[in-house]
C-alpha cells in the first residue's frame, strides 16, 4: 500500500478516545466531511486533539489545515460548542466575499495558503467528559450521594460494600476495588463517607489519587485524630491539608440527605468555579 494511500484511510482513534474518556479529559474530534478539488485528506479522515490542541492521533491533513482545525478545537473544548471549518483558497474567498475568521453559512471561513488550492470542510466536536464522583464508605451518606449525584450529572463510582438498601436502584453506578482507581483524572471529586469502618485507609488511598476536591464526612476533631495518625504513618503535612472536613457546606444538615445534599452544593460550587 503506498504512503498516501494510507494516510487517506480512516482512522481508528477509539483506543485513544476511549483511554480519554476513562481519564476524564476533554478533548475534541476533527473529521473532514467535505473535500473539493486536490486535498491530502480526503472525507472520513479523523484526528484527536487535546485541549493544549496537541494531535494525538489520526490524520486530517498537513500544515495547511492543522493550524485551523488546532485553534477550533481549542476553541471548542473551552466552550463546549461544536465547529464547522471551511478550509479554501484565498482566490475563491475573494470570489465569495468572505474572509478568514469570518462566519458564512453556519461555517468558520479559513483561508488554504496550500499551493494545492484545494478546499475542505472539517467538523471538530467537543468531547467534554462528566466529573467523576468517587464515594469511599457505605455508610447512610454515602449511599445517600450515590442516589442524588447522578441527577447532577457526576458519573458515580463507589469504593465500598454494595448497599443492600439500594439494591433496586438503576442508576449510574459503579462498584470498584482501589487496585482498579486510576490514579490521573483531570476531573474527579472525591467523598470519604466510612463513618468509623477503615477511616484512616480509606484517606490515606483517597491522598493517592489526582482530585479537585477531598472531602471527608466527619466531625472537625475527628479528622484531626485522623490527621495525626495519618501524619505518623508517613503521610505529607502537605497531602493532609487537602483534606476538606467537615465535607459539604455549612447548611445545618444532620439527616443523610441534608449531609449528602450540602455536599453535592459544594462540589457544584467548585465545579463552577465560585
Amino acid at each position: 500500500m503506498s504512503h498516501d494511500k494510507a494516510f487517506n484511510r480512516p482512522s481508528d482513534i477509539s483506543e485513544v478516545v476511549q483511554s480519554l474518556k476513562d481519564r476524564g479529559d476533554a478533548f475534541a474530534i476533527a473529521t473532514v466531511v467535505r473535500t473539493v478539488s486536490v486535498t491530502a485528506a480526503k472525507p472520513g479522515a479523523k484526528a484527536v486533539l487535546n485541549a493544549d490542541g496537541e494531535i494525538l492521533d489520526g490524520w486530517i491533513g498537513g500544515g495547511c489545515a492543522r493550524h485551523s482545525v488546532v485553534k477550533a478545537a481549542q476553541q471548542a473544548i473551552a466552550d463546549g460548542e461544536p465547529r464547522l471549518i471551511s478550509l479554501q483558497p484565498e482566490q475563491l474567498l475573494k470570489e465569495q466575499g468572505v474572509s478568514s475568521g469570518q462566519q458564512a453559512d453556519g461555517k468558520l471561513i479559513a483561508s488554504n495558503m496550500c499551493p494545492s488550492r484545494g478546499s475542505m470542510d472539517i467538523f471538530v466536536e467537543p468531547v467534554l467528559s462528566n466529573p467523576d464522583l468517587l464515594v469511599m464508605g457505605a455508610s447512610p451518606v454515602a449511599a445517600m450521594l450515590v442516589r442524588l449525584a447522578p441527577l447532577f450529572d457526576l458519573n458515580v463510582c463507589v469504593v465500598g460494600e454494595s448497599f443492600e438498601a439500594d439494591a433496586d436502584l438503576s442508576i449510574k453506578q459503579r462498584y470498584v476495588d482501589y487496585e482498579a482507581i486510576p490514579p490521573q483524572h483531570a476531573h474527579r471529586y472525591i467523598v470519604v463517607a466510612t463513618q468509623g469502618t477503615g477511616d484512616t485507609s480509606a484517606l490515606a488511598a483517597a491522598l493517592q489519587l489526582d482530585a479537585r476536591h477531598l472531602a471527608f464526612v466527619g466531625s472537625r476533631r475527628k479528622l484531626e485524630f485522623l490527621r495525626g495518625k495519618l501524619l505518623h504513618d508517613g503521610c505529607q503535612p502537605g497531602q493532609l491539608d487537602l483534606i476538606k472536613g467537615p465535607a459539604g457546606l455549612d447548611i445545618g444538615g444532620v439527616t443523610p440527605q441534608e449531609i449528602a445534599m450540602s455536599i453535592l452544593a459544594e462540589i457544584i460550587q467548585i465545579r463552577r468555579g465560585k
